[in-house]
């Protein structure tokens, strides 16, 4: 069975280019990202490990840790870092998995089971390695998105929908549509009218079912 939102993210113990991580103890109480790729020195790849690198006091602010993932060696990462610094005029200080057989990949649904990494192979053996992961201090996945290798991440996207996270979270509110930092916000049908009003205070009733309100401090 795969990977699901609410569900408990794996725990397991691997090699980074910073040393070894056993993930659940390096989330610690922190919100996390983990952001996979199929192969190192990769362009469109180089391009999103750059974009996150840049990101650093964004991810800072919001009580974030970032890890990358890709399926070749702690020392290929260490060589890729490199060219991602060189690129983006960034630090990239966030560690990079070594997935070399492919085990965090199949744990996180990525890749099937028997998949596996031929002699010779390109980025197209490992293709569905294209995933985001926003993880909550929790360790439960709280959203998932998977992008094929022709498309670059949008990480003012994966920002927005982490500042949406972290104002929901364990809170009876969700985000609108195309929902930005200090917008209003919807009340969540579990409350009623005089639960809302007793929470919130005022709200803006659009539509029966469609009440908004300020958002929380």
């Amino acid at each position: 069975m795969g990977l699901r939102i609410n569900d408990t993210v794996p725990n397991f113990t691997a090699k980074t280019d910073q040393g070894e991580i056993t993930f659940h103890d390096w989330i610690g109480d922190n919100w996390a990202i983990l952001f996979s790729h199929p192969k190192d020195f990769t362009p469109v790849c180089t391009t999103e490990f750059g974009a996150v690198a840049q990101l650093a006091t964004e991810w800072e602010k919001r009580g974030t840790k970032v890890i990358g993932l890709s399926v070749d060696s702690a020392d290929e990462h260490v060589k890729w870092k490199s060219d991602i610094e060189g690129f983006s005029g960034a630090t990239a200080g966030f560690p990079i998995i070594a997935d070399e057989d492919l085990a965090v990949s199949k744990a996180f649904d990525m890749l099937p089971a028997e998949a596996y990494l031929p002699d010779g192979r390109t980025a197209a053996d490992s293709a569905s390695v294209r995933s985001v992961f926003i993880i909550a201090p929790n360790k439960k996945v709280q959203l998932i998105m998977t992008y094929p290798m022709s498309v670059g991440r949008n990480f003012a996207e994966v920002l927005r929908a982490l500042d949406a996270l972290q104002a929901t979270y364990e809170t009876p509110i969700a985000t609108p549509a195309n929902w930005t930092t200090g917008q209003d916000v919807i009340i969540a049908l579990s409350l009623d009218d005089a639960a809302a009003k007793d929470k919130f205070g005022e709200f803006d009733a659009k539509l029966p079912y469609l009440r908004t309100t300020k958002a929380p401090a």
